[in-house]
Order: C-alpha cells, then sequence, then structure tokens
C-alpha cells in the first residue's frame, strides 16, 4: 500500500497541474471503489478553480472554495498528470480534467486494478475538513512540528502493545506504515516487540528522529515501488535500493551481517534484525 512519502511524491507531483487551474469535468467510470463515488461530483466541481492541494497522513486533499475532494490511493493506486486523448487502460476509473496554463487541458487519472482507492466529497457545510469521518481520529504529522520523541513518551505510558502496532496503529503519528516503521525502528535500534509503554524517554528521541530522516529521505528518492506504485510522471521510486530490514528476510544486516528476521504483527510482515534492534 501507498504510505506517506509515496503520497506526498504524488502530491508534489500533480500540485503544480492542479493549482489556480478550472476544473471543465469530472469522468467517473464505475460507480465507486472502495466507497461509492459522490454522484454529483461533476456538477459540484465543473467550473470551479481548485485553490491549493494538502496531504494529511495517506490522504491527498484537493481544496475548493466550497469543499474538499479526498483521493486516497488504496493498496494498488496512482494518479498520473496526462495529455488529453491517452489512451484508457483497464482499471482507469476516475478522470478530473483540469482546464488553463501553457499546456491547456490536462488529465488526472486515477488507475486503481484492486479498487481499495477511495474519491470522496467534504462540503465546507459538512463541517471543519479535520472532523471528516477519515481524518478526524489521525494523530500528528511525522514532519511537522508537533512531532517529537517527547509526544512519543507521554502518548505511550499506557501501551503495553508492541511498538511496531502502537506506530501503525495512526493515532499518536499518522502515515508510519509498515515499510517505515519496519526502517525506523532498526534505525532506532529497537526491537519491533517491545512494549511501547517499556522504551524510554531516550529511545524515543532517537525514533522520532529516524522517523523524520527516513521519510523525508524516502520523499527525496520518489517513494518505494514494490509493486504498483509510480509517481505521477510514470517513473517509480527507489528507496527500496536502500532498506536496511524490510522485505529482507534471511539476508545479512548490512550493519552487523546477522540474518535479518522476519515475524508477523496484527496480520503485517515485520522485519528486523535480533542483534542491532534490543
Amino acid at each position: 500500500m501507498p504510505e506517506l512519502p509515496e503520497v506526498e511524491v504524488t502530491r508534489r507531483g500533480v500540485a503544480p497541474h492542479l493549482e489556480g487551474r478550472v476544473v471543465e469535468q469530472v469522468v467517473l467510470r464505475r460507480e465507486g471503489l472502495r466507497w461509492p463515488f459522490p454522484p454529483n461530483l461533476n456538477e459540484l466541481l465543473s467550473g470551479r478553480e481548485i485553490l491549493s492541494t494538502s496531504r494529511r497522513g495517506k490522504y491527498l486533499l484537493i481544496h475548493f472554495e466550497h469543499g474538499t475532494l479526498i483521493v486516497h490511493l488504496g493498496m494498488s493506486g496512482h494518479l498520473r498528470v496526462l495529455p488529453e486523448g491517452v489512451e484508457l487502460k483497464k482499471h482507469d476509473h476516475f478522470d478530473l480534467i483540469v482546464r488553463g496554463g501553457p499546456e491547456g487541458r490536462r488529465v488526472l487519472r486515477l488507475h486503481d486494478p484492486r479498487r481499495f482507492g477511495a474519491v470522496l466529497w467534504h462540503a465546507n457545510d459538512d463541517g471543519e475538513l479535520e472532523h471528516h469521518i477519515l481524518l478526524r481520529g489521525l494523530g500528528v504529522e511525522p514532519l511537522e512540528d508537533g512531532f517529537s520523541g517527547a509526544l512519543l513518551h507521554r502518548e505511550t505510558r499506557k501501551r503495553s502493545a508492541p511498538i511496531k502496532q502502537v506506530l501503525l496503529q495512526g493515532d499518536i503519528v499518522v502515515g508510519v506504515g509498515n515499510i517505515y516503521a519496519c526502517e525506523s525502528l532498526f534505525a532506532a535500534g529497537i526491537n519491533p516487540k517491545t512494549a511501547a509503554s517499556r522504551i524510554s524517554r531516550a529511545r524515543y528521541d532517537k525514533l522520532a528522529t529516524a522517523i523524520r530522516e527516513i521519510l523525508a529521505a524516502a520523499i527525496v528518492q520518489g517513494g518505494s515501488t514494490l509493486r504498483d506504485f509510480i509517481a505521477v510522471n510514470g517513473q517509480s521510486g527507489y528507496f527500496q535500493q536502500t532498506y536496511f530490514v524490510y522485505d529482507r528476510a534471511g539476508v545479512p544486516c548490512r550493519n552487523c551481517g546477522a540474518p535479518v528476521r522476519q515475524i508477523v504483527q496484527g496480520q503485517r510482515s515485520t522485519f528486523y534484525c535480533a542483534t542491532c534492534q534490543k
């Protein structure tokens, strides 16, 4: 599933083609994906200017004067910005056609083979965007000022679950998915099975730093492409080439040479080095 870096790479890729442009048409080629498409989306958005784009966790947000389009890539989705007339592929389910700018019309196209993605609408009349059912339980953004080791330490004093599981829940810090949780815990030297409440403030300081640095590096490298993810320009990310533990079960640790281990936590694979992570 695309994680925070992949969604941020996508946002940065689409922003120059969307912000300040006017929607000409919305094309829906099925009734919905994970949830139904808003049935009147074309009427809601046609003729409206896109003011800005942002991201909340793994959700791409496209802001209009009267509301926000919420886009989630699901397990296999990706967005492309294309010129008009590009031939449709199977699983091209949604087009946002915009006009304006020197390049003329452009098509923001969502391709989602597994159909676990989402395109939803939140009107300003429905209340604050942060109270939307998909966004209201999200924790702090790991690349913003509110995230720190102190926050992790304070919010985990009553959490007996393993730290890897706590990171994935997203209610303390958002967007640290499976790949980047494994890599961050390795960088901080913390065993993923350790109860969150047993980790010291000093070790949480190291973990917060590792999360920030790894997510930032992944964004610079275009995210991770393991199966389906590609950036808006059609290129694959290459952060996976620098993994220390994720998807490297049985391979010698890059630090100590011991074999990387793989276990299952909460139905997700966890990769770690038992020698380097205490």
